[in-house]
């Protein structure tokens, strides 16, 4: 009878590991432990235990044995992000924002199909946007703002077409926008503020109807301003301060009823569409550089 109990419990507890380490598949239990490794984890403001499950790691979230999540947010990340990321073939939504990680963006990341979220901002990334970024068909949000990446947005964007956020600003992109950019109908928020952006705007961001926040502001563009903004009955914030634009006649005709914030270098027509947004003074509109150092503050923070 003893020897029967014995065998029970052995093979009780023989499930119960097997139960604990197939919770994932060995590919991508090697990949989370590559993220350690590279960005020196056992730093990390909220670290894991390797020799426990991965269901219980801080930020992994596994369904059906898959990691469709990973949020390591203000985490004490540094180092780089490793190439082996492609192995996390399920994954959703990747968060690594608020680190300190370094080096490029892999060019696997765009291996991940059913990517929906992809957060880099506040981090200290170089080189350039990979080209592919476009085939994550199920991309919603793209969030690489405040890194050092440098080259231009790249063709493919176009492709992402359930892209809703778009927020490329505060790094060293240069060149013009494309014009693939009208693909992007579902997009809420195109954000490109203090960029080395240029050349003449040929993109209609009419086609962009579900537009609310446009920022091309603290960029090198010239010529007339965006046309087709007209259009945009749902625009909320429109910022296109300090840039080279000579002519604003495309602005003439912008719906207000739901409009927040407008910054432009037209006197005439920032007074037209903040004539009840004064700045502390009580004497003028507070102007594009003041309003997205107010939000980056304000993102730091949470």
């Amino acid at each position: 009878m003893k020897r029967i109990l014995f065998y029970i419990n052995l093979l009780f507890f023989v499930a119960l590991f097997n139960s604990l380490s197939a919770q994932i598949s060995n590919s991508e239990h090697q990949a989370l432990i590559d993220i350690y490794n590279s960005t020196s984890g056992d730093e990390w403001t909220n670290s894991w235990d390797l020799n426990i499950s991965p269901k219980n790691w801080h930020g992994v979230t596994i369904e059906d044995n898959r990691v469709i999540e990973l949020n390591l947010h203000k985490n004490n990340l540094q180092g780089i992000i490793p190439q082996s990321i492609d192995d996390l073939k399920h994954i959703e939504v990747l968060n690594l924002a608020f680190n300190k990680i370094t080096g490029e963006v892999p060019l696997e990341v765009v291996k991940l199909e059913e990517l929906r979220v992809l957060k880099l901002e506040m981090n200290r990334l170089k080189g350039s946007i990979p080209k592919g970024i476009g085939q994550l068909a199920n991309l919603e949000e793209l969030i690489l703002f405040n890194n050092m990446l440098e080259g231009p947005v790249p063709q493919s964007i176009g492709d992402a077409k359930k892209l809703k956020v778009l927020n490329l600003s505060s790094n060293f992109l240069k060149g013009i926008l494309p014009s693939t950019l009208e693909n992007l109908t579902e997009l809420k928020s195109l954000e490109l503020f203090g960029n080395k952006l240029s050349g003449t705007i040929e993109v209609d961001l009419g086609k962009l109807k579900n537009l609310t926040h446009l920022v091309l502001a603290y960029n090198n563009f010239e010529g007339g301003t965006p046309t087709g903004l007209e259009n945009l009955m749902g625009l909320e914030f429109v910022q296109l301060q300090g840039n080279k634009f000579n002519s604003y006649q495309s602005l003439e005709e912008l719906d207000m009823e739901g409009l927040a914030t407008f910054d432009s270098d037209d006197i005439n027509l920032n007074s037209k569409y903040n004539p009840a947004r004064l700045n502390s003074k009580g004497d003028k509109p507070r102007d594009a550089k003041e309003t997205r150092m107010a939000d980056t503050k304000f993102e730091k923070e949470n």
